[in-house]
């Protein structure tokens, strides 16, 4: 029998979500198709995330309102903004309306013309439905330019990166404003090859600096250095920048200067849209979504071509002068 701790989910994590038959016993057994733990979140919505397309159906089968919200969103919206199509589609067959409007103004039809399956709401025989605006030109340049982002970086691990986004300035400007020098080539090389086994405090000082289309990239693969404020306070002047720390224990943090000035900090960059965000800020943030290195480099405009610049080996590896750089 199962408990009715947490609605009748105890134990469950987001794996489970995937198993039809388990969530059917629970289901069967009583458990709340309704509320999840003791916050009350809704399992259509955690299954839409993290669950099988059998799973979504089975919820939305029993649930009062498939299109009840969590977050100020629909199941539908989450699953189409986290990429889950198969789950989208399992929605949709449920009742589950592709045409309810969530952030900016956008419907998860729309916004899935901008995804992987433009298709995903039409069928092979249907044109696109009377009151659903295609793309504009514009938009279709963001979903473009994404697309060919996302395709250069390749995928790899990041956990632990650090980034500074430059627009408009070349790696050796950027070097210039930092006041920074050569690094040691000998040291550099051994810091590269295991910069855990050196003290963090002096490898912070340590970023590589590479010119790329659009302007320039500061990385630092082992720790936060290029991400903190004081290095985009020298850097943005005349310009803007994005910082990024991909911390292992919370995720990723972004940053936002321009000229000189701390516009937004502790940012998820990749994270997918939010509430109050524009219409052109929930594209954005939907087509780079669980892609943070890209969104960080496209938000400041940069258009590399490769991930040397994140990656290395950089056009220069540089040491920053003895300073506090969390001072602005």
């Amino acid at each position: 029998m199962v408990g009715r701790d947490a609605g009748g989910w105890g134990g469950m994590d987001y794996r489970g979500w995937q198993d039809h038959e388990d969530v059917r016993r629970r289901l069967d057994a009583g458990a709340d198709p309704e509320r999840f733990g003791v916050g009350g979140s809704r399992p259509l919505h955690r299954a839409a995330l993290f669950g099988s397309p059998e799973v979504v159906a089975e919820l939305a089968r029993r649930v009062v309102e498939v299109d009840a919200l969590e977050g100020g969103t629909t199941a539908l919206w989450d699953a189409v903004v986290a990429g889950r199509t198969d789950n989208a589609r399992a929605l949709a067959a449920a009742g589950a309306d592709p045409e309810w409007t969530g952030h900016g103004g956008w419907t998860p039809a729309r916004l899935s013309l901008a995804g992987p399956e433009p298709d995903l709401f039409t069928s092979p025989l249907e044109e696109s439905p009377e009151g659903r605006p295609a793309l504009t030109d514009a938009e279709l340049a963001v979903v473009a330019e994404a697309r060919r982002l996302v395709a250069a970086l390749g995928d790899f691990y990041y956990d632990g990166l650090g980034l500074a986004c430059v627009a408009g300035i070349d790696a050796e400007e950027a070097i210039r404003r930092l006041e920074a020098t050569p690094a040691d080539e000998e040291l550099m090389a051994s810091v590269v090859a295991d910069p855990f086994e050196h003290d963090m405090d002096e490898t912070l000082r340590f970023v590589g600096v590479t010119t790329v289309p659009g302007g320039c990239v500061l990385t630092q693969p082992w720790g936060y250095g290029p991400s903190m404020p004081g290095i985009h306070t020298r850097l943005s002047a005349g310009t803007a920048s994005y910082g990024l720390y991909a911390n292992p224990k919370s995720g990723n943090q972004g940053s936002i200067h321009r000229d000189g000035v701390c516009e937004g900090w502790d940012l998820h960059p990749g994270g997918g849209p939010d509430a109050g965000d524009s219409p052109a800020e929930v594209l954005f943030s939907y087509v780079y979504c669980h892609h943070a290195v890209a969104y960080c480099l496209a938000h400041a405009g940069l258009r590399p071509t490769d991930p040397r610049a994140v990656l290395g080996p950089p056009d220069h590896w540089v040491e920053l002068p003895d300073r506090d750089y969390w001072t602005t």
